[in-house]
């Protein structure tokens, strides 16, 4: 299964999900792949110890760019593999907006070629619609929206949700909305409101398990660790793992 974690909004916890997600499932023995096709790295940068000295062309920028072959590298978490990002992917929208030849499917040949490998592919996507992100819906199964207490953040999943419709309806008739994942909850007013707008407006498709703002997740990354190798007694950490029990069993 290939599951793109999706958000239009910056700054939700997006890649937080995708490598707690992928972490948690490969703590329990699963075989996972995750690609970052995000140009700020965060995934990458957190669970990639030998980051800093990987060259543009061992990122998925030469997939993108050359439609090489995916670049995978191991991680510090066994059955975890990664294929990570760039800052300069950042500058292929351009390149991909121009380009007439199955623009949208790049991923997707060379992902077709090695998924058969894992039980799980997650693709943390730009906080963004761009090439990227349809590259990502392409190339995936089903996808997550991951939404944070807030207006704005509400209201970037009208956005999300119609570029869905478009892809399914000229790339990946396949493509299934898997739910959306409220994150960064809080004790506050403005999270209890959220939540209820979320549910009323998406009865069926909010996922059950809410994923609270945890400083343990942000000090996880900070030391460049997923929040199971950090502090697996954490709310965060018990949340995610409640979070893989609803979504796939384990």
């Amino acid at each position: 299964m290939i599951i793109a974690i999706a958000s239009q909004k910056g700054g939700v916890g997006k890649s937080s999900v995708s490598i707690s997600l992928a972490a948690g499932l490969a703590r329990k023995g699963k075989k996972i792949l995750l690609v970052d096709i995000d140009s700020q790295a965060n995934s990458s940068k957190v669970i990639l110890p030998t980051y800093q000295a990987i060259q543009p062309e061992e990122t998925i920028l030469s997939t993108i760019l050359q439609r090489s072959p995916l670049p995978v590298h191991p991680t510090r978490i066994p059955d975890l593999e990664i294929v990570p990002s760039h800052i300069l992917l950042s500058n292929t929208d351009i390149e991909l907006t121009t380009a007439i030849d199955h623009r949208e499917a790049r991923l997707k040949s060379e992902l077709d070629k090695i998924k058969d490998k894992y039980d799980f592919v997650f693709i943390d996507c730009p906080p963004a619609l761009s090439w990227l992100t349809i590259n990502a819906l392409t190339a995936a199964d089903k996808v997550i929206i991951v939404v944070s207490p807030g207006y704005f953040e509400l209201d970037s999943i009208v956005q999300i949700s119609k570029t869905i419709k478009e892809v399914r309806a000229f790339f990946n008739p396949i493509l299934e909305l898997m739910g959306f994942l409220f994150n960064m909850s809080d004790p506050t007013i403005n999270t209890e409101v959220s939540l209820q707008l979320l549910r009323q407006t998406y009865t069926d498709k909010v996922i059950k398990t809410i994923i609270p703002r945890n400083v343990d997740l942000k000090d996880a990354h900070f030391n460049k660790q997923d929040i199971f190798a950090f502090s697996p007694t954490a709310k965060a950490a018990q949340a995610f793992d409640r979070l893989i029990t609803e979504l796939f069993n384990v």
